[in-house]
């Protein structure tokens, strides 16, 4: 015993400020990861922006992740895994809205002091948001020609995208090995075949739910994105050369997962 009364430290113990092995800063690269908001004016408020927009690409990267592990369980048949992996999505989601509230305490006239350095960059050129659309099932290739700024590796994903199964195509695999037929004539049959035998397709039913929740909190946080920027700038053209919010507000009524939505309707 030592004089504290604690037990000798094992030479091999790995966890604990005696251990010295791996730091908070050095697993998190802590020094790099600060030293990526670099504002392009003296304006207080470009910080609040950089660092928001930095935050929301760490968590496309993390539901790009998330998603990919949900399409393969699905794959797989493991559905009570694409359940859970769909309730952190949701969570994130969930977060993504309400990042937003932290951007617009950030006044329309403290963005006007440094909007004018960030044309022609604009969040339309988030390849990681593209991706988000694509493997959800909003697969769009005239993206591809409108990212000129986009470099050859990130075209490269967008492309793989494009090619590879979506979430839709995850589920239809899950309804055809649970013996549901998935044709395009037969598919909303096989839906409404499911939503009206719980007792026998409960699970398929929760995970169809699950993909409408992930539809539905998307829409949302398009609705909340597009409220910001009206608030923020009104009807002025985005950095990026778009109509801004009016193009914005046109993509809010999109879905991902249409037959889902129309499938109410036959209930």
């Amino acid at each position: 015993m030592g004089i504290d009364g604690d037990a000798a430290v094992p030479p091999d113990r790995r966890f604990g400020e005696e251990g010295g092995r791996l730091s908070y800063g050095g697993y998190l690269r802590l020094p790099e990861l600060l030293d990526q908001q670099r504002p392009q004016s003296e304006a207080p408020d470009e910080l609040l922006f950089i660092t928001i927009h930095q935050v929301y690409e760490l968590w496309f990267k993390l539901l790009l992740h998330e998603l990919e592990a949900g399409r393969e369980a699905m794959f797989q048949g493991e559905l009570w895994q694409a359940r859970h992996v769909f309730k952190r999505v949701h969570a994130v989601e969930r977060v993504l809205i309400e990042q937003v509230d932290v951007l617009e305490t950030m006044t329309p006239q403290d963005f006007l002091e440094f909007r004018a350095r960030l044309a022609p960059a604009s969040g339309f050129q988030s390849v990681q948001f593209r991706e988000l659309e694509f493997l959800s099932g909003l697969k769009d290739p005239s993206y591809l020609g409108r990212l000129r700024d986009a470099d050859d590796a990130e075209l490269t994903r967008l492309r793989r995208r494009l090619d590879e199964p979506t979430l839709w195509d995850a589920y239809l695999t899950a309804l055809s090995q649970r013996g549901l037929p998935v044709s395009d004539d037969e598919i909303m049959g096989t839906l409404l075949a499911v939503a009206r035998d719980r007792g026998s397709h409960d699970d398929l039913w929760q995970l169809a739910e699950d993909l409408l929740t992930h539809d539905e909190t998307a829409a949302q946080w398009r609705t909340r994105h597009v409220q910001m920027v009206e608030r923020q700038i009104g009807t002025k053209s985005g950095t990026g050369g778009s109509t801004g919010a009016p193009y914005l507000r046109g993509r809010t009524r999109l879905h991902y997962f249409p037959l889902l939505w129309e499938l109410r309707a036959w209930l």
